[in-house]
């Protein structure tokens, strides 16, 4: 069935673009432009997404309220990354931003347990981490942390807790860190 002049005036007058009408009405897009000519319209104007429009768009839900990242993944470690008007976002930092409205301190993670899970319910910045799992080392009847480690560091600026509400030093942990990378 060819398109009558009618359906795609109609859709030109809407807003959609030749490509559009042409997808749409099954016809030539040559014709729609043909048309759009004839009544002296400008071509259609893509309104570009909002970064969290794209973000919605690269989702897929998952049972259990996960969220799967359907786009790029970078590094090692797979991390889930969109690019926006020339910037790089983490799909976890956007997710941490539609739920706060804010950006996060530090790295946004889901600690729900699902790998590289981007449900913005499941996804904190590190000093939500850390208060939630200072939380959790309370209720399952751990002790408050002591001011110094066994190293000396101040635990009020390095002390951090593991997911199970375990205490340690992230100053003595970077140190080991570097001091495994060094002996590889």
């Amino acid at each position: 069935m060819i398109a009558s002049r009618t359906e795609i005036v109609t859709l030109i007058q809407q807003g959609s673009s030749n490509s559009a009408i042409a997808r749409e009405l099954h016809c030539d897009k040559a014709r729609a432009a043909r048309i759009r000519r004839e009544l002296g319209l400008p071509n259609a104007v893509r309104q570009p997404l909002t970064l969290e429009e794209k973000w919605a768009a690269r989702t897929r839900p998952l049972d259990g309220g996960h969220l799967e990242w359907l786009g790029e993944h970078v590094g090692k470690s797979g991390t889930p990354v969109m690019h926006y008007r020339e910037v790089s976002y983490t799909a976890t930092a956007i997710a941490f931003r539609i739920r706060t409205g804010r950006n996060p301190v530090g790295y946004a993670i889901a600690e729900c347990g699902h790998h590289h899970c981007v449900a913005p319910a499941h996804v904190e910045d590190d000093p939500g981490r850390q208060k939630a799992r200072e939380q959790l080392r309370y209720l399952t009847g751990g002790q408050q942390r002591p001011e110094r480690c066994a190293h000396g560091h101040d635990q009020a600026e390095h002390g951090r807790y593991s997911p199970t509400g375990g205490a340690y030093c992230g100053a003595c942990n970077h140190h080991r860190k570097q001091r495994e990378q060094v002996s590889c």
